[in-house]
């Protein structure tokens, strides 16, 4: 990971003084690919604080153990008690009935292109293109994801660039430099809004 960080620091002089606020990360690695869909349709168009408390809820009605068997035996009802929309219940219920049915493999996924694992991943009912993006970052940890898609992205890089409303172009420009590291800048990105780091003006950074 050093050359990948020396690479955007030397590339960018803003992201380089994060990089420095923040020091190494620690990344997590997740194994289940069902699990991990799941907890993202969960959290979809959420705060993380409200995504906790419902997976919580979803992991003691699984007995804490979240699988396409133990999903498949639920119904919507048993789902909405837990607080899940009727939209993201039904979502779940699919992907684990897929799931069994084998007309989802998750293990041809690691092969293939970051696109044909979008394209793949979207045929399914409730996974669109921030889904499928937060798997190629955080699952299959692909190098050069940038998640534009993502609000919490979108609130640190207005941060660090002094933006109030950057289209999209403009943002795929300014990160065009980080690549073919996006994704760890991401990660610093979503770290920096984690930490409280975005609450203090970036020129505080820029002037050290």
């Amino acid at each position: 990971m050093d050359e990948k960080i020396s690479y955007l620091k030397a590339k960018d002089e803003r992201l380089a003084k994060v990089i420095d606020a923040i020091g190494d990360l620690k990344i997590h690695e997740f194994t289940d690919s069902f699990r991990f869909l799941v907890y993202e349709i969960v959290g979809q168009m959420l705060s993380s604080s409200v995504r906790d408390v419902l997976i919580s809820r979803l992991e003691l009605l699984c007995a804490h153990d979240v699988n396409p068997q133990t999903i498949s035996i639920l119904r919507i009802e048993d789902l909405r008690r837990i607080g899940l929309s009727n939209s993201k219940s039904s979502f779940i219920l699919n992907l684990s009935q897929l799931v069994l049915e084998h007309q989802l493999d998750f293990s041809s996924l690691s092969e293939m292109t970051d696109q044909e694992v979008v394209n793949y991943l979207m045929k399914v009912k409730g996974i669109g293109i921030w889904t499928s993006k937060m798997y190629l970052l955080f699952f299959l940890r692909r190098d050069d994801v940038l998640p534009v898609e993502d609000v919490a992205f979108l609130q640190a890089f207005k941060w660090l660039y002094g933006m109030k409303n950057p289209s999209r172009k403009t943002i795929e420009h300014r990160c065009k430099k980080w690549s073919p590291y996006s994704s760890l800048a991401s990660r610093y990105m979503y770290r920096a809004l984690d930490t409280g780091l975005t609450k203090v003006p970036i020129n505080v950074f820029l002037e050290r």
